[in-house]
């Protein structure tokens, strides 16, 4: 992909973002919004899990100078992740769902780009809050959020996942976003035979682009996971 398609794929809003000067060998890494298109060729060619979920809301593009090297995007996630905080409504809510890097990029590439996507977030949309999720049977304890201050919330509720017999593992919510329902009743009636897989709950970050909003946390906040301490339950 030449780096003419890339930036006449891009989104035409504008995002600024600014923060602490970078060290040297980060200064040119750059986020900027990419086609939904573009994110999604990116993740299922390279994140581990080779999917991107339904309900993918904001797409964005890591650019090491004019090379795209990563993508991070933003959804709906579990139906009711918005009841963490009180008073909230799916729309103040958006949850981390995808996030890769190409290797090449330099040492605390991961804290750069989470950093300028939380302050392009908190300036270029209405969110209130974000939610993350690190997996345990991966080996993850969430040590990016871990170092952009994300607050941990314990393990989240085990939810299973869905083989319709090609192979890959869809959330609920993306059957219903590709199909109109996520009914198994209804994709069996039609001869289509579904595996459930069950999965292993995960930890939970919540992070605050509303300051304000903090105290509304349900959830209690507990110390940071370390990774001699993972756990499968």
């Amino acid at each position: 992909m030449s780096a003419g398609s890339v930036a006449a794929a891009r989104s035409t809003i504008q995002w600024t973002a600014s923060g602490a000067t970078p060290t040297p060998a980060l200064h040119n890494i750059r986020v900027a919004p990419i086609s939904h298109a573009i994110a999604k060729v990116i993740i299922v060619r390279s994140h581990y899990l080779h999917s991107l979920p339904g309900g993918t809301q904001h797409c964005l593009g890591v650019f090491m100078g004019a090379r795209l090297m990563g993508a991070l995007t933003f959804g709906c996630g579990p139906s009711q992740a918005y009841r963490l905080v009180d008073g909230a409504s799916v729309d103040d809510c958006a949850v981390l769902t995808r996030l890769w890097l190409d290797d090449e990029l330099p040492p605390n590439s991961e804290s750069r780009v989470i950093g300028i996507a939380l302050r392009a977030l908190r300036r270029n949309t209405s969110l209130k809050f974000l939610l993350s999720y690190a997996d345990p049977t991966q080996g993850h304890v969430g040590t990016i959020y871990q170092a952009t201050n994300w607050l941990y919330t314990g393990v989240s509720q085990v939810m299973p996942l869905y083989d319709l017999g090609d192979g890959v593992a869809r959330h609920s919510r993306s059957l219903a976003h590709a199909f109109g329902t996520h009914s198994l009743k209804y994709f069996r009636s039609r001869g289509v035979s579904v595996k459930t897989l069950e999965q292993s709950g995960k930890h939970r970050y919540v992070y605050f682009l509303d300051a304000t909003w903090r105290e509304r946390l349900l959830a209690p906040v507990f110390p940071y996971p370390k990774a001699e301490e993972l756990t499968c339950n």
